[in-house]
């Protein structure tokens, strides 16, 4: 994300939209550290493409 756009810059754009961690990191505290820095979901890498699909979906059905 680039945080100097000239409309809207990265960090408001963070707080607009769903994001997804997709990490090796798959331990609680990885977890925790996500959905502290404003992250929606947390995947583990190799990404389980039906496991993505479906957090998709319920994040575009919660906005």
């Amino acid at each position: 994300m680039d945080i100097m756009m000239p409309v809207m810059n990265g960090y408001e754009v963070a707080k607009t939209i769903p994001i997804i961690a997709m990490t090796a990191n798959a331990f609680t505290e990885d977890r925790i550290r996500a959905k502290k820095a404003g992250m929606d979901e947390h995947i583990v890498k190799p990404v389980d493409l039906g496991l993505l699909i479906k957090v998709i979906h319920k994040l575009v059905e919660c906005n």
